[in-house]
């Protein structure tokens, strides 16, 4: 199924602009789980299975699997996402950015190797960089446009022709490169005035929102200055607030439970 269709059912069926992100920290995993050699998957499967009927998509990061040498629990735990919960998208955060060859291989890695339905891309290398990944029509191509962290001004918000850089990304992207449908920008929740601009400029499209939690992004001013039309159209991530919500054997529970009130504090502003 296209990325954008499974998008769209997961709002509706979940009721839920819930991004989990999958970031895995072992010295944060409760401590029975320690010593067991495939932890990575065990934890992060436990709170997929804990959660999946409150959210819209995950997200694993995958510098937190490869510097664990755990790519193998990554495809392992993308696999039991799709079979276990089907229709639940998952969306690789990468960050990915090149031209030409080394492009492709990044195409095959997200979507052949990993089988994710979308991937996060830095799009500053300019359209050839992320054409091969616009040609996967049926893959969601998530891009970097005015990110959460605090250095995001030091070149995000530099004027290019009276506007700002992010708002010209935002054009582009919307304008020129969303032929497929299957765009969507990266917004950070820590800059709520331009999260309400990037809206304005593309309309419907999904902006995937981190920085709610432990980097401050308040959710009101996320859902004002973000939410489309039909009050739906954000992807609002959070990682660490849910994946270590709770530090015993009822891990997995304690971040069901921080999930759902994250998804109904979002509900209760839409």
């Amino acid at each position: 199924m296209h990325f954008m269709q499974s998008l769209q059912q997961a709002w509706t069926r979940n009721d839920s602009l819930v991004c989990v992100g999958l970031d895995p920290e072992p010295s944060k995993f409760p401590a029975h789980l320690r010593g067991n050699p495939d932890v990575v998957f065990e934890f992060c499967s436990a709170i997929v299975d804990a959660t999946a009927d409150l959210v819209c998509t995950y997200k694993p990061q995958i510098a937190h699997f490869a510097a664990l040498r755990a790519e193998d629990a990554l495809e392992r735990l993308i696999a039991h996402i799709h079979d276990k919960h089907p229709g639940v998208p998952v969306i690789l955060d990468a960050k990915r950015g090149d031209i030409g060859s080394t492009a492709q291989h990044y195409v095959s890695e997200a979507f052949d190797r990993y089988q994710a339905d979308a991937v996060t891309l830095n799009p500053y290398l300019g359209r050839d960089s992320v054409q091969p990944f616009l040609d996967r029509a049926d893959k969601g191509v998530i891009l970097l446009c005015h990110t959460s962290n605090p250095g995001a001004a030091d070149l995000q918000d530099l004027d290019v022709g009276g506007k700002p850089l992010y708002q010209r990304v935002a054009q582009i992207i919307a304008r020129d490169w969303n032929t497929n449908g299957n765009c969507a920008l990266v917004t950070g929740a820590t800059w709520p005035e331009q999260l309400g601009e990037v809206r304005a400029l593309v309309g419907n499209m999904p902006l995937l929102v981190p920085g709610i939690g432990a980097q401050g992004g308040d959710v009101e001013a996320v859902v004002r200055n973000g939410r489309s039309a039909d009050g739906r159209g954000l992807l609002i991530s959070s990682s660490r607030a849910i994946l270590y919500a709770g530090i015993g054997e009822d891990y997995a529970q304690a971040a069901r439970v921080a999930t759902q009130e994250l998804r109904d504090t979002i509900n209760r502003y839409r």
